[in-house]
């Protein structure tokens, strides 16, 4: 494992302690999952195993912060005023990584990138980015209906498990019938592709 994280300027230990003060003991064990999760698609796809790293062990940083901190940083970064009708769902990962930049000064733009789509995709995502969104969604403390075929897909191809995750989330979002954000609709169409193959 890596001992020291530059990218932030902190030892593994000293962010572990910093990730762990942002939120509930469950929430921590499922990044650790993510972690574990994103290092293994990392080395398999061919990516960087400490930016995975990395990018697992911060992306949900934000998941338990307050709504009106969420809507403060959408004022003070002019983000799109659309985000204030959607929730902590998009907002975690849109607009998450602003404080994580506030307070870790983390400037890695792919690593902010995989953190900023991880719940909603996008339809040019990095490798690393794929590899975040996968690994949120298949880690070992997930248990749903779909998740082992999710992780048998993963071990197959990358872009078929970003689909197939993809149209799950769909689905499921459908079937609450509740709203969907726009760029995981993009996503889905960029995607879908890939299960035909």
């Amino acid at each position: 494992m890596f001992e020291f994280y530059p990218e932030v300027n902190l030892s593994r230990e000293s962010l572990l302690k910093r990730i762990k003060g942002q939120m509930s003991e469950k929430r921590f064990k499922h990044i650790l999952g993510v972690e574990k999760a994103a290092i293994a698609l990392a080395e398999k796809y061919g990516v960087s195993v400490h930016k995975a790293s990395l990018a697992a062990l911060l992306h949900d940083y934000a998941k338990e912060t307050e709504d009106q901190v969420f809507l403060e940083l959408i004022d003070k970064y002019n983000l799109d005023t659309d985000l204030k009708n959607w929730g902590n769902n998009i907002w975690h990962g849109r607009v998450g990584i602003y404080k994580i930049q506030e307070d870790l000064e983390l400037k890695d733009p792919e690593i902010l990138h995989a953190i900023e789509v991880h719940t909603v995709g996008s339809p040019n995502m990095s490798s690393l980015a794929k590899v975040l969104y996968v690994a949120d969604y298949i880690e070992e403390g997930r248990d749903f209906p779909g998740v082992i075929e999710a992780r048998a897909i993963a071990d197959c191809s990358l872009n078929m498990a970003v689909a197939f995750e993809t149209m799950r989330l769909i689905d499921y979002l459908a079937e609450l019938r509740v709203k969907i954000y726009p760029q995981s609709i993009e996503t889905y169409n960029a995607f879908i592709k890939y299960l035909k193959e």
